[in-house]
């Protein structure tokens, strides 16, 4: 069994983050507009907050409707604290860690969770991404983030990042179990369709590596369940070319072609949130309807118990490569 080495080891898990009110709605829209990284509103720097302030006030009325319907506020943040609570457990029985997140675009920040750690004398960390597959505009902004919080603090961090894992395998197994689970309620072969968050295509043509981190776990998906399902994306938010096919044109094609049952994996988001809950339960599963068919949606992981220990396994080996754990 490995041991830890010298002094306790901080996780903090890396996720978007949501407004946990209907009205942090427009401030937290504000906070993610405002992220050049994702989407530049214009070729001036200086504009990029005045231009976020504008799209949140005028966007904020119709989310803040989605997030009524799915209970006045994004359940992320409770969420993530589940699986934290869940992954301390685990990592408790092979060493000294504490488990903590850090949201992109709400709180706690990056700086508020570093400065505690700090504070209790944690200086070690792995950032542990929750989104599976790597993009900048998520995995990339939430580590350039984590840095420039740590240099604002007055703590020597030393921080390791586990920024992928598309095809770790406890995290596939779940997706196989799931999708196993809603193709077996259907009678005869329903198709498959993978739903991705989309990215501006401008991040994939500079070498972005998200459509090919995706292809992995599709690929170790279909290896154990011999279907062949379909990728396409949601939750487009920009004047930009997005990737495509879009979920909802997706949807209009399989209805063409005669398609009756659809069973939708939401496969880079590991917990419910407003992409999965109202999109898929709501929107997408009301246009499925008006298209003559039926929507089903696999589970999102959550604190699945094999996912968490999967999230472990990856915590461990980062301490482990570190010299952190040894044994």
């Amino acid at each position: 069994m490995k041991q830890l080495s010298t002094e306790r080891i901080g996780v903090l898990l890396l996720n978007l983050g949501g407004p946990d009110r209907l009205q942090d709605v427009e401030a937290f829209l504000y906070n993610l507009f405002s992220d050049r990284q994702i989407i530049r509103l214009s070729p001036f720097p200086f504009l990029q907050k005045p231009l976020a302030r504008f799209i949140a006030n005028r966007r904020a009325p119709k989310s803040r409707k989605a997030y009524k319907l799915i209970g006045g506020g994004s359940p992320l943040k409770k969420i993530t604290s589940e699986q934290g609570d869940a992954l301390e457990i685990l990592l408790g029985r092979v060493a000294s860690f504490r488990v903590d997140m850090a949201m992109r675009y709400w709180y706690p920040t990056s700086e508020e969770v570093l400065s505690e750690f700090g504070q209790h004398g944690i200086t070690k960390i792995v950032a542990l991404t929750l989104y599976p597959h790597y993009s900048l505009a998520t995995t990339g902004s939430s580590l350039i983030d984590l840095e420039k919080a740590a240099a604002r603090l007055p703590y020597n961090f030393d921080i390791t990042g586990v920024e992928s894992w598309p095809d770790q395998q406890e995290y596939v197994n779940c997706l196989v179990r799931s999708i196993r689970r809603e193709v077996g309620k259907i009678a005869g072969q329903p198709t498959v369709v993978y739903s991705a968050h989309s990215l501006p295509v401008k991040f994939i043509e500079e070498g972005d590596p998200y459509l090919d981190d995706l292809a992995k776990t599709i690929t170790a998906i279909e290896e154990q369940t011999g279907i062949r399902g379909r990728l396409c994306f949601q939750s487009r938010s920009g004047p930009v070319e997005w990737l495509a096919p879009s979920t909802p044109d997706t949807l209009a094609k399989l209805a063409e072609q005669g398609v009756k049952d659809v069973v939708m994996v939401p496969i880079s988001f590991v917990s419910d949130h407003v992409e999965t809950l109202y999109e898929i339960d709501i929107q997408y599963r009301e246009l499925a309807t008006d298209l003559g068919m039926r929507l089903y949606r696999t589970e999102s992981l959550n604190v699945e118990p094999e996912f968490i220990r999967g999230m472990a396994k990856l915590v461990i080996q980062a301490s482990y490569d570190k010299d952190w754990l040894n044994g």
